[in-house]
């Protein structure tokens, strides 16, 4: 299979789907021999891996530790963007209060 995840991403959700309409456990090996996609690709790219979890636990009753990493994951980028906003909004401030305090000593 190419590079490209989309299309590996539709096969395994294809093969998770099939597997649960069949009544039968969504497994790393059963995804692999259905999709042609090696077990060790399954692993490796996040994305399919995180995809398979979820099919593995529907419910989420189980908090896979993929699972954790792509939460930490997400809060972290949640975490960098408030931290910019926060800076721009501190910089928009700072002008804000040198553009009023230069306004003062001209009158």
């Amino acid at each position: 299979m190419s590079d490209d995840p989309a299309p590996q991403l539709q096969a395994v959700r294809t093969a998770c789907t099939e597997l649960l309409r069949a009544g039968e456990r969504v497994t790393f090996p059963k995804i692999a021999a259905r999709t042609g996609i090696s077990r060790a690709t399954l692993y490796r790219q996040r994305q399919l891996r995180e995809l398979i979890d979820q099919h593995r636990h529907p419910a989420g009753e189980t908090l896979t530790l993929t699972a954790l990493a792509a939460q930490a994951d997400q809060l972290q980028q949640t975490l960098d963007a408030l931290a910019a906003k926060v800076r721009r909004h501190e910089e928009q401030l700072r002008r804000a209060g040198s553009t009023q305090t230069r306004a003062r000593a001209r009158r």
